[in-house]
């Protein structure tokens, strides 16, 4: 790199002659992030076209419920037809409300299929959280499955448990939406203030992930496990990714991510190949392994750990390659503020 920086062109340097040798070396190289990826397309047109490739490969596993790519499309248009007749369109907000679950699956692709974009609310937010995020965003319906939602704004709220969300066509529906509409939107922690709604758009979603599925490339032969709670962003690519590629997620149950055993035993029966864990807990989950080390062998089907949201340490990355010697397991750091599509670099 040091060979290549000393060897840079002179006219570029003389076209950013502000800059040093070295600094036009990181802006127009080690920049050089340009890749071709399907930038005019939305995340409900590549999910759509999956399901026409692969209608009856499991898309969610949950306990022991399973839904095929054929059933989920056809739940989240009927879901979806439901919204668009409460007046949800393009760039419309939809709240979700719920706890990890086949149901908030559906209420997010409905969501995304009637062409809004979806806000996840954690159902242990206070009641002042919640009333704001619903009045910032100007949100049209809230998706809830039996959990109480204590508001009082005049909302329309539908249970995704009740039959009547799923009493509508199962095709799917006409396209509204263009690659810079809006997904999601997801409020920061609000430590420094009010909370801040941060939104992102299909293109962007849609370059971060196909990015990472040519650098950590799945199938239809592979399981994500969905633990993240939905209001921090790395929830996003495990919601969406395996709907790209035919693959399937696996929802841990509600506080299993709290559980290393838990963890554990849904990795082994359902033969998860890809998850994540914020540093923090990777290393709680690590000293899990070193007393409980007969569960190192429920990780036999482990590809690709995923860390990011805090800084990993050298000693978390030893001790992973320790524990699970021989294992295929490979660990990957990531970071990327909420603002730009999840991750930025790895």
């Amino acid at each position: 790199l040091l060979e290549d920086a000393l060897s840079y062109p002179e006219k570029k340097l003389s076209e950013l002659s502000v800059l040093s040798r070295e600094e036009a070396k990181i802006i127009d190289h080690f920049n050089d992030t340009l890749a071709d990826y399907p930038a005019q397309k939305t995340v409900v047109e590549l999910f759509e076209e999956q399901v026409e490739r692969t209608p009856n490969q499991i898309a969610i596993i949950c306990a022991d419920k399973t839904l095929t790519y054929r059933q989920l499309n056809e739940k989240a248009n009927q879901l979806a037809r439901k919204l668009r007749k409460l007046g949800v369109g393009r760039n419309d907000f939809v709240a979700v409300y719920t706890q990890r679950s086949i149901e908030m699956i559906i209420g997010i692709y409905a969501i995304l299929k009637a062409g809004g974009g979806y806000v996840p609310i954690g159902i242990d937010y206070p009641k002042e959280r919640i009333r704001f995020i619903l009045e910032d965003t100007a949100a049209k319906a809230i998706l809830c499955a039996g959990d109480t939602i204590l508001v009082t704004q005049d909302i329309p709220v539908l249970n995704l448990n009740k039959s009547d969300c799923y009493e509508e066509e199962k095709d799917n529906l006409s396209h509204v939406n263009e690659p810079e509409d809006t997904v999601y939107c997801i409020f920061t922690s609000g430590t420094t203030g009010k909370p801040k709604g941060v939104i992102n758009c299909h293109t962007g979603l849609i370059n971060r992930i196909w990015w990472m599925q040519q650098r950590y490339p799945i199938s239809e032969e592979d399981a994500i496990l969905q633990k993240t709670t939905y209001t921090f962003d790395v929830s996003v690519w495990e919601i969406i990714w395996w709907g790209f590629v035919g693959a399937k997620v696996v929802l841990l149950p509600a506080e299993g991510e709290k559980s290393p055993k838990t963890i554990c035993d849904t990795i082994e029966q359902t033969k998860v190949t890809v998850m994540h864990f914020v540093p923090s807990m990777l290393k709680i989950f690590e000293y899990y392994l070193t007393s409980e080390t007969e569960d190192i062998e429920k990780l036999t089907s482990v590809k690709y750990v995923f860390s990011s949201g805090e800084a990993l340490q050298k000693e978390e990355v030893n001790t992973f390659y320790e524990l699970l010697k021989g294992k295929r397991a490979k660990i990957a750091n990531f970071y990327g503020p909420t603002e730009a599509s999840i991750d930025v670099t790895y």
